[in-house]
């Protein structure tokens, strides 16, 4: 297996929509296990295809991330069937450098997918896993927790961000897990 390359924004493969994965094969397999590879190894407790650079929908998390793999969910073509309530969780990204910002979620949601051998899966979340999964799910839309926040404050990191890149000032360490 591998460790994938993480795509950060502003990369524009990030702004764009995945497709639904037509038939699961070995090839689509093998993407899972490097993606949860990736995602541990960043560390991270979600990790969307299009992060990676693939254009399929699929997503892997883990929000235990005391005991890595005792509860990872892989889900193909995910699809939210039900939310409600709302909840406000300070968000930050692997594909987003150093970067946190409080975002309004579902409180409360319902994915539907499938695992590997192509049975449908359902995953009913709250608090934290109920905001990861509508966070990858961002993802495979071609959206950032970014495009969730004030205008004014998107500008400004990106500015933050461009400046950075520009002057090779050094990435900060990521002292937390990151979704």
């Amino acid at each position: 297996m591998a460790v994938l390359e993480i795509f950060k924004y502003p990369d524009p493969k990030l702004k764009k929509a995945s497709q639904p994965v037509e038939a699961i094969t070995e090839d689509t397999v093998c993407l899972i296990r490097e993606m949860v590879e990736t995602m541990y190894t960043a560390p991270g407790i979600g990790l969307a295809a299009p992060q990676v650079g693939q254009l399929q929908r699929i997503i892997v998390l883990d929000v235990d991330y005391e005991n890595p793999g005792e509860n990872l969910i892989t889900l193909i073509n995910p699809e939210i069937r039900e939310s409600e309530g709302e909840i406000v969780w300070e968000e930050s990204c692997l594909s987003v450098i150093d970067f946190t910002a409080e975002v309004k979620r579902a409180k409360r949601a319902e994915v539907v997918g499938l695992d590997e051998k192509e049975k449908e899966v359902t995953v009913v979340g709250e608090g934290l896993l109920a905001v990861v999964l509508q966070h990858e799910i961002d993802h495979l839309d071609g959206k950032l927790f970014i495009d969730r926040i004030s205008r004014l404050k998107r500008e400004l990191y990106t500015k933050r961000l461009k400046k950075m890149l520009r002057t090779g000032k050094a990435l900060p360490e990521r002292p937390r897990i990151m979704i």
